[in-house]
Order: structure tokens, then sequence, then C-alpha cells
């Protein structure tokens, strides 16, 4: 969705998309990366990340971490992006929708640092419709959201629920509802709601600039 908002606004001249695989990203989304690659008619550049993540792992000499081990990966795909941005003098796009950075759902320092978050005032469902507006083939739009940050990785089983009740849920609780009207509007448990809350609660900072500290004058 990014790269097709990118050709519009700048013109796929002045785009470039790097696909970055490990050996946890599923064949079908690697695929994928390149299909709109081409189909866009956009300069890309493939690194597998593997090599690197290995290396990290070598030397830290820690034990295997699923959540660990999926942020460093992000980290090194944003450290890889951010190196050719600076190189060609480029700005990096994120790809955060309102959903997942209202629950942050992103990695702080990786897939969460960007330049400009074009879909950010957009929930997930909405990145759909607009999907569907801009001709997005249709088998990348109906396939489960996923990061591939580990084997059989999906958002929804991470976040607990499907995007399209995370997004009723959210859109109440912005709008000012209180978690029991939210249950009872939804016919869900409280818990559910309570969760989801949570997590928007909990993850905040990650929006945030690092706190400081007011200077105090004796």
């Amino acid at each position: 969705m990014i790269a097709y908002l990118a050709c519009e606004a700048v013109g796929k001249d002045n785009v470039f998309g790097i696909v970055m695989p490990s050996a946890t990203t599923p064949n079908e989304d690697n695929l994928h990366s390149i299909e709109i690659a081409q189909r866009l008619g956009i300069d890309y550049k493939k690194i597998c990340i593997d090599g690197i993540l290995n290396e990290y792992l070598s030397v830290s000499q820690l034990e295997d971490n699923n959540l660990a081990i999926g942020n460093l990966k992000a980290r090194i795909r944003m450290s890889i992006i951010y190196y050719f941005a600076n190189h060609k003098n480029y700005l990096v796009s994120g790809t955060g929708n309102k959903s997942e950075i209202l629950i942050g759902y992103f990695t702080k320092h990786g897939d969460g640092a960007c330049d400009m978050e074009p879909i950010g005032d957009l929930y997930k469902t909405d990145v759909y419709k607009l999907s569907e507006f801009m001709d997005v083939p249709k088998g990348i739009i109906e396939k489960p959201p996923r990061a591939g940050l580990w084997n059989n990785q999906t958002d929804e089983d991470e976040i607990g629920m499907s995007y399209a009740l995370l997004d009723q849920i959210l859109y109440l609780y912005v709008e000012g509802m209180k978690n029991t009207e939210i249950a009872e509007k939804l016919d869900i448990s409280v818990d559910d709601v309570d969760m989801i809350i949570n997590k928007v609660n909990r993850n905040e900072h990650k929006s945030k600039v690092p706190e400081i500290p007011e200077k105090t004058i004796l």
C-alpha cells in the first residue's frame, strides 16, 4: 500500500524499495514484495538479513527469545533502510496504521522508526478499503497480516482478536466510550476490551519522545 501511495505522490522514479527477507519470512511474502516493485516499476534491492542477524546472536550469546529476536530483525531492517535513505538523500516512509500505532503493535526503533506515516490515521480495516481502491492485488489484501518475525506468526494471533473487532473497540474508545459501554455495545466480554485498552496504555511510550527531566534551580 505504501509503495502505491509513494508512486502516486512523487512518481515511481523517486521511489526505492528494499526487500529484506529472513529465514522466517514466508516465501509468499517475499514474492509479493518483488511482484509489487515490478508491477509499479520502482527500483528495488533484495537484501537477506540472516547473516547480520546471526552475527548479532553469535556476539551476544544469549538464549533464544522469539520476541527479542523478532524485534532485532525489525531494527536490523530499519538500520539498512536508513543507510540507503542517507546515501540517496531520501525520506523513509513508515507502514504503520492507526490500529497498530494505538496498541503499540510495532518495534520501537524498528518498523516504528520513519520520517512519515502516510496511513497512520487509517484503521487497518480502512487500509483494506484503500488497498482495494488502489488496485493492490487481491491475493495480497486477503492473506493473513504477518510480520514473519518467527515461524507461523500472524498479527491477529498476537493481538488476540481480528482486526475487524479491534478497530471497533479502538474507534469507540477514541470517541470516549468507557470499557463497559464498549463491551455492551459490541456484545463482547469486558475482559476483551480491557486487554486492548491495556495495550494502548502500556505501549503509549512507543509513540512519544524519550522522557526529559525538568531542570530544577536550587
